[in-house]
């Protein structure tokens, strides 16, 4: 195989055989294809797709260039969620406990930030002494003596998906259905759960801007799944502004906190408690996802979730105290009020650009290499519909970096825009795919 033909093929439009993509992943995950091949295929087949055969083709030879966990021999339904990427998204950090708490088992391989939205696993990593680098034998217990292990992609799990998700990163390759699709379920196959819920964004935050293009999402993911003996079910959720008050690593975890304790924002809890009624359905603990509601709130109001929480972060060798005492996660120097320059109401929200400017402070990555800042990002105060005054803070901003700072600044300045009537708002939940829609 030459790889120059390969990419010039699929630059072409061209459809590769399965097993020239089965190579090529095989090749790219022992180092054989370099970096900067990958990325022209990564670019060619963001230009021109996978068609029906290539992608199982490519979602399975990721899959399987690692090994795939068995867990038919620790009693419990596995189960799992997965959002496809936000601004100010940590629904999995609270729900996984939540679920956790209600009976099922859940076994997460998470990712880390990717353009302009956050990681679970650099959220979690704010968290002191908090490791998401388990051994498979590790997380297996995790998952058998707590309930819930959430950790990143080892490296005997998916290892094609974790070179080529930290490249797609880098080059302007992220918003392609069929290389999400890919992504994401050979990290979730390759778990060994038998139910797995998909929370797929649609808006100005998300990498689908538009409800049709995330309902194709939805479907090929549900499709994937459902293809593999896995019961999967999508939920598309509106991405127009972020989620909750937090943006940042931190901030997040502390907002985590709060819906855990009843205390969180209503659309970050809304999601929490609607995700987890669908996972608890899919995972045979509810009887329908009403129930499996009911029984996520329970797990809120009686402290489970929270406790479960606690034995989570301590098994993964972070300090539980956080549950009770937020303030041990790490803190920026200094904060202040970016302001409105104008009166009206909050129309519309450029949250990518919010997403970006958290970037800009330190705490995402615009390259491979780079380190995070866990304790920077920003309060929203001004959100879709609200009125505010000229001089009214939108976000607080937390930062280390003067430099860094100015450079969020200019971004954030063209993040709001403010008319002067109330607008309409899209709902936050819009659809249910299942494998029937």
């Amino acid at each position: 195989m030459l790889m120059a033909d390969v990419i010039r093929a699929k630059r072409d439009g061209e459809s590769l055989e399965p097993a020239v993509i089965e190579e090529v992943i095989r090749e790219y995950t022992d180092g054989t294809v370099p970096d900067y091949q990958m990325a022209a295929l990564l670019m060619a087949v963001y230009l021109n797709g996978l068609d029906q055969r290539e992608l199982p083709a490519w979602a399975g030879a990721m899959l399987h260039s690692g090994d795939v966990l068995d867990l038919s021999h620790v009693p419990g339904v596995k189960v799992d969620k997965h959002s496809t990427g936000g601004v100010g998204d940590k629904i999995s950090i609270p729900l996984a406990p939540l679920a956790a708490a209600c009976g099922v088992l859940v076994p997460m391989i998470s990712g880390r930030g990717l353009g302009h939205t956050g990681g679970t696993l650099d959220k979690l990593e704010s968290i002191p002494g908090f490791r998401t680098d388990l051994s498979v034998d590790r997380f297996v217990r995790g998952v058998t003596e707590v309930g819930a292990c959430l950790i990143g992609q080892t490296d005997s799990l998916a290892p094609a998906d974790r070179k080529i998700y930290a490249l797609r990163d880098v080059t302007a390759t992220v918003a392609s259905i069929p290389l999400i699709a890919a992504s994401i379920m050979s990290k979730k196959l390759a778990e060994g759960i038998s139910s797995l819920v998909l929370d797929v964004k649609v808006g100005s935050g998300a990498f689908m801007k538009t409800t049709d293009q995330a309902r194709e999402l939805a479907r090929t993911l549900v499709t994937i799944g459902e293809g593999n003996g896995v019961r999967t079910t999508a939920l598309l959720t509106d991405m127009n502004q972020p989620i909750g008050c937090a943006v940042g690593n931190a901030l997040e975890i502390r907002e985590s906190i709060d819906v855990l304790r009843g205390e969180g924002p209503l659309d970050t809890t809304t999601l929490t408690v609607a995700l987890g009624g669908v996972l608890l359905w899919l995972g045979e603990a509810a009887s329908d996802p009403s129930d499996g509601e009911t029984r996520i709130k329970e797990a809120m109001a009686s402290g489970a979730g929270l406790e479960k929480f606690r034995e989570m972060v301590a098994f993964q060798g972070g300090d539980p105290a956080v549950a009770d005492n937020p303030d041990l996660l790490p803190a920026a120097d200094s904060r202040m009020e970016f302001a409105s320059p104008s009166a009206g109401f909050v129309t519309a929200v450029d949250t990518e650009k919010v997403g970006m400017a958290g970037v800009l402070l330190g705490g995402g990555r615009a390259r491979k290499e780079d380190d995070i800042d866990p304790a920077v990002g920003f309060e929203v105060h001004a959100r879709l519909g609200d009125e505010v005054d000229k001089g009214d803070p939108l976000v607080t901003i937390h930062y280390n970096d003067d430099a860094r700072l100015a450079r969020a600044q200019a971004l954030l300045s063209s993040a709001w825009t403010l008319g002067d009537e109330r607008p309409e708002t899209a709902p936050l939940i819009r659809e249910l795919i299942t494998v029937q829609t």
